[in-house]
């Protein structure tokens, strides 16, 4: 074989070889220019699955650290629960299950975590392991301290009603960017969209910025639970202008 064909081959063999990695890692365009904190009010998570909770916290909870334009970057890449065992007082605080309180369904929701969101956010260095990934958004989501920043804007869970702007301009006078705000819609008989989910954005860098760029099309509905996706007829909204209800925590009643 000549010099130069000998070189094509091996040339040829490199890039087969990268292509298939890459293969592994991506299917499709991954690329992501912001992450998402996305904090869930569990009340209204009870709300909308019925029956299925039990004694939800009456503090916002994580739903996730999501990548905004990618999914399942690394089908190869399974979760794996020893290597976060460290963090799991805190996962169980603050990133609950809510519909099931056995452990082993908690790792099922934070394995469907890893494997839709963790995968393409570990395309960050900061962020580029599990323990990483589970150990920076509890990280996150304790520096942000949305429960907190809501009640001393006296935004508290009560049988009245929020305007959704007054709560969108409380936040941004806090943490400086604007905030997604997400609802659901009224159903039958109901006069008020109900506060559901609040979404906090971040850089790259991981530094706040806001959710919308100007011109951004409008985003999709968003199923309340992942497991509850193809059963649930109704999802989450971005708010409407106008008034929420922002629902109290249902108390068990006595001899519960």
């Amino acid at each position: 074989m000549e010099p130069q064909a000998g070189l094509r081959v091996l040339l040829c063999l490199a890039l087969c070889g990268l292509g298939g990695a890459r293969g592994v890692w991506s299917s499709g365009n991954q690329e992501w220019k912001k992450l998402i904190m996305v904090h869930h009010w569990p009340t209204t998570v009870c709300m909308e699955v019925g029956n299925s909770c039990s004694a939800p916290p009456d503090y916002w909870t994580i739903h996730g650290l999501w990548p905004d334009k990618s999914e399942e970057c690394n089908r190869s890449w399974h979760f794996n629960p020893e290597e976060i065992k460290d963090l799991l007082p805190d996962m169980k605080m603050y990133w609950p299950d809510l519909l099931h309180s056995s452990r082993n369904r908690s790792l099922h929701f934070w394995r469907h975590e890893w494997e839709k969101h963790g995968t393409c956010a570990a395309q960050l260095d900061a962020l580029n392991s599990q323990k990483k990934y589970f150990g920076k958004s509890l990280g996150l989501y304790k520096d942000l301290a949305l429960n907190s920043i809501l009640q001393k804007l006296g935004i508290k869970p009560s049988n009245n009603s929020y305007q959704i702007s007054d709560i969108k301009d409380a936040l941004v006078s806090v943490y400086g960017v604007a905030p997604k705000v997400q609802c659901l819609p009224p159903k039958s008989g109901e006069e008020l969209q109900t506060l559901g989910q609040i979404e906090l954005c971040f850089t790259k860098d991981l530094q706040l910025r806001n959710c919308t760029d100007p011109g951004e099309p409008a985003p999709r509905r968003w199923a309340l639970w992942p497991a509850r996706a193809a059963a649930t007829s109704l999802g989450l909204e971005v708010c409407e202008d106008g008034p929420a209800f922002y629902p109290p925590p249902k108390r068990p009643t006595a001899g519960a």
